[in-house]
C-alpha cells in the first residue's frame, strides 16, 4: 500500500494536536507537521520530543515543513537542525533561502520544494539547479499541484522528475488555485497526475488539501486511488510520450 497522509496545517492550520487527533483513526501511514508560519515553531519545537516517539510507530513517514515567513535565516537554521538531527526531513521553499551556505547545516534532510506561480525562483528545473548545485546533499519535495500550476501539461513536473528524481524524497498532492490556496483535487487534477501514479505510489505523499474533518477520510481514499491506477502511467510510455519516470538525464 502507498505511504499516503497529510500536513497538519491542511487540516488544522496552526493546531497540530488537533490534526493529530484527527488522523490517528484514519488509515493515514504519513504525516508532516506544519509550521509555515514563525510564531508555530516555538511550540511545535517544543512539543517534538515527547511527540516523535509516538509518532514514528504510528506512521511509517514523518516530515517537517519549516515556516516561510522568517526574515532572519540564521537563527531558523539553527532550530531547523534540530529537526533534521531528530531523523525528519525539513521542507523548505527555495524563494524564503538567501544565505545558501548556511543550509548545507541540514545535509540530507533538507528537502526543497518546487513554488507555485506566484513565486519568483524554485518554479521550474532550472530555476531550482542553483539550489540543488550548491546544497548538493538536499532532496526534493515535488509538489505536483504546484508544478501543473506553473504548466498545466504537466511537462515542467516531467523535467523536475527527470533532472532531480534521484533526490526525490516526498510528494504533496492537492489541487492550488491562483492565490496559492490548497483544495481537494478535482476531476481534471486527478486526471493530470495520473501520469504519474507509479512515481508517485513509490514515494511517501503528503496531501495538502485543505478539508473539513468530515472530508479527511474520503481525502485520503480518493489519493490512494489515484497511487494505484497504474494503468495511465503504462500507456503514457507506451504511445511514445515522455513518460515522468525515465531516468535521469
Amino acid at each position: 500500500m502507498p505511504t499516503i497522509g497529510f500536513s497538519t496545517g491542511a487540516i488544522a492550520r496552526d493546531d497540530f494536536a488537533t490534526a493529530l487527533d484527527l488522523l490517528a483513526p484514519t488509515r493515514a501511514s504519513a504525516v508532516e507537521l506544519s509550521a509555515l508560519r514563525t510564531a508555530e515553531l516555538q511550540p511545535l519545537l517544543a512539543a517534538l520530543p515527547g511527540l516523535l516517539p509516538g509518532l514514528n510507530k504510528r506512521y511509517r513517514y514523518v516530515s517537517f515543513h519549516a515556516p516561510t515567513n522568517f526574515d532572519d535565516e540564521r537563527p531558523m537554521v539553527q532550530q531547523l537542525k534540530t529537526i533534521a538531527d531528530m531523523g525528519l526531513n525539513v521542507v523548505v521553499h527555495p524563494d524564503t533561502i538567501g544565505d545558501i551556505p548556511i543550509w548545507r547545516a541540514l545535509g540530507s534532510r533538507l528537502c526543497l520544494e518546487n513554488m507555485d506561480s506566484r513565486k519568483p525562483v524554485g518554479r521550474t528545473a532550472e530555476e531550482l539547479q542553483p539550489f540543488f548545485d550548491m546544497l548538493p546533499d538536499a532532496k526534493l519535495c515535488l509538489d505536483i499541484a504546484h508544478a501543473r500550476q506553473v504548466d498545466s501539461s504537466m511537462t515542467e513536473a516531467v523535467r523536475i522528475l527527470r533532472r532531480f528524481g534521484g533526490r526525490l524524497a516526498q510528494f504533496h498532492v492537492s489541487e492550488i488555485n491562483s492565490k496559492g490556496t490548497h483544495f481537494a483535487m478535482s476531476f481534471a487534477a486527478k486526471r493530470a497526475y495520473e501520469p504519474f501514479a507509479m512515481v508517485l505510489s513509490r514515494t511517501p505523499v503528503i496531501i495538502e488539501s485543505m478539508v473539513t474533518r468530515d472530508a479527511i477520510v474520503r481525502e485520503i481514499a480518493e489519493t490512494e486511488k489515484l497511487l494505484t491506477n497504474h494503468r495511465y502511467a503504462a500507456a503514457h510510455t507506451a504511445d511514445g510520450r515522455i513518460s515522468p519516470i525515465q531516468p535521469a538525464e
